[in-house]
């Protein structure tokens, strides 16, 4: 299975690109997902998902398809063959 995924503003810096294409295996979630890009670039980790969590939360807006993860299946968001994943940052305040 094939996965595109695109890497916005900041986390295309630290992604070293723009857009990459990923073979995975077929059903595999979005925190699978990321856990395989972190093996590659494991700076990535913490700027996709807050890793101090015992039930870790996206530290990025995460689009499938078009469609924000948490109207889908949130982290646990199933991917197919020629899905178009879209990770972008987020600016948090306080």
């Amino acid at each position: 299975m094939t996965v595109n995924v695109k890497f916005i503003g900041a986390l295309r810096q630290i992604s070293g690109k723009s857009k990459v294409t990923i073979e995975t295996l077929n059903g595999k979630s979005i925190l699978e997902l990321i856990e395989e890009i972190s093996q590659k670039k494991p700076e990535m980790k913490k700027n996709l998902i807050d890793t101090q969590l015992e039930d870790p939360k996206p530290n990025a807006l995460i689009l499938v398809n078009g469609k924000e993860i948490s109207v889908l299946a949130g982290l646990a968001t199933k991917l197919a063959d020629g899905d178009e994943v879209v990770f972008i940052p987020v600016v948090h305040g306080g």
